[in-house]
């Protein structure tokens, strides 16, 4: 059935005798960014209609003719959608192009699917669907992100490393325990994602423009009919709040850090002065002038755009901090930021993924980075077992460091008797020797989150046990 242009209804503008100027269109139209809610919209209105049938507010003839109508309009816009990539409506959004199109299938029974709803209502409850189905794929990925690491951990714990502080060589550890702090934070990751997620299962719907709704119909029921496991407790709130949006920015932009600065690491190893990491093929580029070069742009891409969803979450909180209560039409830049934070995020997590996955390490290049002046921590230590106090020992390497300096030699190979000159507790040169390896050294950091090998394997186990759950996922 069309509908004809004299009988064609706007969401809004009965009182209105002009058309809105063209500049003010393109600003206020958002249909090119929140057509990717139609299904959500289409789900949301299937159960608005339930309702207002169970409820008694409209008959069952007209329910039918509506339910109908949303099935052939959800095809329609599908298929568009597949082959244009963008809906030509003249309609400024998505809403509109739904009621708009449902009048073409279902007539005047269409004109009823709007009672005592508000765009207000519906754009938010769009949103937190379009949300909770979305934000548990980029729960999934960054869980996929955990596992691939862990295995690599798990294949790669004999691999023995400098670990760096100040980017300066520190002390030797396991490649794994390198790997398994970014898991960590990872894990972390998922955790807030989680309570987020909890806490956005609470449905709008019902709560009209501002006042709530003046037709008597459960909320709750029709909240659980859409997934919800609560309702909104206040109306205005549910309709101004965007708090679950800037707690998502938020969220991206910690996940994003933490992709970044493993970036940063695996950008470094990867460069010919470290040559710890190679890069594969499919992640990595080269020059278009040096044929020599392989570039790591994958994460120097995911680097960047840390920075990019961090702007993203403060540019958003800036908009909310000086609004009035409830709806404000400022607050419709919300899913246009939403969509490419977590368009952005979604791609980096998977070529954070793949690299991880292909990336070749060189433990020989990793083992001759090591240097015997790493080992300064463990001739403390070792001062320390035999009763000298810490503080005196440190001051004591500091000394041997300075004479073996002088002497234009390693810690390994100076003498043993400068070391006792220096300080008697050196003890005997056999017992002494030992504390030159990088074996050793790893393994006495063995108290738990340290670098020996059970220390690792317990870490990969308690990781390991966390993952189970989610391996019906």
């Amino acid at each position: 059935m069309q509908v004809h242009s004299q009988d064609r209804y706007q969401l809004w503008g009965g009182c209105f005798e002009e058309e809105a100027s063209t500049d003010l269109k393109h600003l206020n139209d958002s249909l090119s960014v929140d057509s990717r809610l139609f299904a959500e919209d289409i789900r949301g209105s299937r159960a608005w209609a339930k309702e207002l049938n169970l409820s008694k507010h409209i008959s069952d003839d007209i329910y039918k003719a509506i339910v109908e109508g949303l099935d052939k309009v959800e095809e329609d816009i599908k298929k568009e959608l597949t082959k244009n990539g963008r809906l030509m409506d003249e309609e400024e959004d998505i809403h509109s192009v739904v009621e708009s199109r449902l009048r073409e299938y279902a007539g005047d029974a269409a004109l009823h699917l709007h009672t005592a709803r508000s765009r207000n209502d519906q754009s938010a409850t769009d949103t937190k669907l379009w949300m909770l189905n979305s934000l548990k794929k980029l729960l999934n990925e960054v869980i996929q992100l955990i596992s691939v690491t862990i295995i690599r951990a798990e294949n790669e714990i004999d691999i023995i490393a400098p670990g760096y502080t100040h980017l300066q060589r520190a002390q030797p550890i396991r490649w794994s325990h390198f790997l398994l702090s970014y898991v960590w934070l990872f894990k972390e990751d998922v955790s807030r994602l989680e309570e987020q997620i909890v806490r956005l299962s609470t449905c709008p719907l019902g709560s009209g423009a501002i006042a709530g709704c003046a037709l008597q119909i459960d909320r709750i029921r029709l909240a659980h009919s859409l997934g919800f496991n609560d309702i909104t407790p206040n109306s205005m709130c549910a309709v101004g709040s965007r708090d679950y949006i800037v707690e998502f920015l938020n969220w991206s932009a910690l996940c994003g850090l933490h992709l970044s600065r493993f970036a940063e690491d695996l950008i470094i190893y990867s460069s010919q002065e470290f040559g710890i990491v190679q890069l594969s093929d499919k992640f990595s580029t080269g020059s278009s002038l040096m044929p020599q070069k392989r570039n790591p742009d994958g994460l120097e891409l995911i680097r960047g755009a840390a920075g990019l969803l961090l702007g993203d979450s403060f540019s958003f909180a800036c908009t909310l901090k000086g609004l009035p209560s409830t709806y404000n039409k400022d607050l419709q830049v919300d899913k246009e930021i939403m969509f490419r934070s977590y368009d952005r995020l979604m791609h980096c997590i998977r070529v954070m993924n793949g690299t991880i996955k292909t990336m070749t390490v060189k433990s020989e290049k990793a083992v001759a980075l090591l240097d015997p002046g790493m080992l300064a921590t463990d001739v403390a230590h070792y001062l320390v077992r035999r009763g000298v106090p810490f503080r005196r020992a440190h001051h004591v390497v500091g000394s041997t460091l300075r004479r073996a300096a002088a002497l234009g030699v390693t810690l390994q190979n100076m003498p043993h008797e400068e070391y006792v000159a220096i300080c008697p507790d050196f003890g005997t040169e056999d017992e002494f020797k030992k504390i030159f390896s990088w074996e050793a050294s790893v393994e006495q950091y063995s108290s738990a989150g340290g670098t020996s090998r059970a220390a690792v394997l317990q870490q990969i186990q308690t990781l390991a046990e966390w993952l189970q759950k989610y391996k019906s996922c």
